[in-house]
């Protein structure tokens, strides 16, 4: 009995590390590793040891002889991986360099060019924010070096996006929180909740008592669509009806209403998927997740009945990965469609299928297609709701008199026209944005922090890590090499002594972030 990875996989490769035969692939050092949208069990390798299940922080691997029937599809992806498609095989036509032999190697330590703890003195580092980026780079910290954290961060609770990005829906990915918690309570840390690192404490203040400072903010903003009516009442962005289901204190609870009975989102990668999936979800089902309670009584309330996911391009182009959209072909009650408005996307779908290509193209082979009239009321047979995938389109305004009552869109029909569908409320799903930090310089372009290897253009001791570092791009997992990047680069300049002295100590800021705060 082999092993699969599944939907929930984030990328971090600690199953990696404790495979005794190497059958995960890519791992770390491999060229696909950090690009592909989950990590692969080969089936001809696996010796059902089962120690990448006791591994997994997301409980993303299991038994294949166990997994459900919608899970089923991913012991092929599993194996699809190796067999067909230029990937590392088991066996006779591996690819080049890649050993399937026992795998005794100590992978999971970050790489400090043999930096080692005795080359400096302890050093007392902050890191602003506890999402997966600041954690990654406390892990480090803490079991590489006998480093004291200052964790800070503006909100009443630690974890960032795990905490309030992650939909209710996925509690297994929701789980890594856990495993990142265990260091608030580590001997060498002083956490700080509720501090704003800009309105409480300065930057400067905050690098005085520290001998470096590490800002892990992430990206707080969101992508605008730069169209008229876009600050209608009505349009709002995926990121704030995220944080309005999982109960971020800076979004209210009557800041979404459901009285529309289309929602229209602009975007079709994950956070639109994910919101999508919430919309039309069965309220009981979310009833005994972590959603907040606010939401599931506005989602109790809800007249939703069909979600409109707008994408640019075909549906080869789809953002999201083929893992969560194979996981929304299976939510109970809900059919999904594609708007056949334009011949293109029915051939690209259909040579896809005709291929065998593991395509997110080839995942809409058996999902109906029909040409949408978007005058007539929503409609899904049996009292069930629906999903439309509508490629091929962009918006170009929204109107309303006073509150949103359709989005404008372009159609590849005929002479691509446009036309309008009706909607009372349009999320933006395009991405995520970082904001300025006060006191660090910033590029408006990119919406990231100015860095060298994660050390802060012209701020000695300041250095980035995440989204803010790298721009809103990969999974949890990508935040693990993000973080060894970083602490490596701040290590080095401890031990070349490039740290600024600090002059206060690990007292005096906790009096001064008590008094502050």
């Amino acid at each position: 009995m082999t092993f699969a990875i599944t939907q929930n996989c984030c990328t971090d490769a600690a199953c990696v590390a404790v495979c005794p035969v190497n059958c995960i692939h890519p791992t770390p050092g491999e060229r696909d590793f950090g690009t592909t949208e989950t990590l692969y069990i080969d089936p001809g390798a696996c010796i059902d040891c089962g120690a990448c299940a006791d591994a997994c922080p997301v409980d993303a691997v299991h038994p294949v002889a166990e997994l459900t029937p919608a899970q089923q599809p991913y012991a092929g992806i599993n194996a699809a991986y190796f067999e067909g498609t230029g990937q590392p095989a088991s066996g006779a036509g591996a690819g080049a360099g890649v050993d399937h032999g026992p795998n005794f190697h100590a992978w999971g330590a970050p790489s400090f060019d043999r930096v080692l703890p005795a080359d400096f003195a302890p050093l007392r580092v902050a890191i602003v924010g506890t999402g997966p980026a600041g954690m990654y780079a406390a892990e480090d910290l803490l079991l590489h070096t006998r480093s004291e954290v200052t964790l800070v961060d503006r909100l009443p609770a630690p974890g960032g996006l795990i905490r309030y990005g992650v939909a209710p829906d996925h509690p297994a990915t929701k789980r890594i929180g856990e495993t990142f918690a265990r260091f608030h309570t580590h001997p060498r840390v002083r956490l700080h909740l509720g501090l704003d690192v800009g309105t409480h404490i300065t930057a400067d203040e905050l690098a005085a008592h520290h001998d470096a400072v590490i800002y892990a903010v992430g990206a707080a903003s969101d992508r605008r669509l730069g169209i008229p009516g876009e600050d209608l009442p009505g349009s709002i962005a995926a990121t704030t009806f995220v944080a309005w289901y999982n109960a971020h204190p800076e979004v209210a609870p009557d800041a979404v209403d459901l009285s529309s009975d289309r929602v229209v989102v602009v975007g079709n990668g994950n956070v639109a998927l994910d919101v999508a999936r919430i919309l039309v979800s069965d309220p009981d089902s979310l009833a005994d997740t972590a959603i907040a309670r606010h939401a599931l009584e506005e989602l109790r309330r809800s007249k939703v009945r069909e979600v409109v996911l707008l994408g640019r391009r075909g549906p080869e182009h789809a953002a999201c990965t083929g893992t969560e959209l194979l996981a929304l072909k299976n939510l109970p009650g809900v059919d999904l469609v594609v708007d056949d408005h334009d011949a293109r996307i029915g051939t690209a779908i259909d040579a896809a299928g005709a291929a065998g290509a593991a395509h997110k193209a080839g995942l809409f082979q058996d999902v109906p297609r029909e040409a949408v009239d978007w005058s007539a009321p929503p409609r899904a047979a049996g009292g069930r709701r629906r999903i439309v995938f509508r490629f091929h389109s962009e918006p170009l305004a929204l109107h309303g008199d006073g509150h949103l009552r359709a989005v404008r869109v372009t159609s590849g029909a005929g002479e691509a026209g446009e036309q309008e569908i009706p909607t009372g409320l349009a999320l933006r799903a395009i991405g995520y944005r970082g904001v300025p930090q006060a006191g660090l310089p910033f590029d408006e372009e990119s919406g990231t922090v100015p860095h060298e290897g994660g050390r802060v253009t012209g701020r000695p001791g300041t250095y980035v890590v995440g989204w803010i570092k790298r721009g809103p791009s990969g999974g949890i997992g990508t935040n693990r090499r993000c973080a060894a990047e970083t602490v490596g680069t701040l290590l080095a300049d401890a031990v070349a002594g490039r740290l600024p002295a600090p002059t206060g100590g690990a007292r005096a800021f906790r009096r001064l972030a008590r008094r502050r705060r």
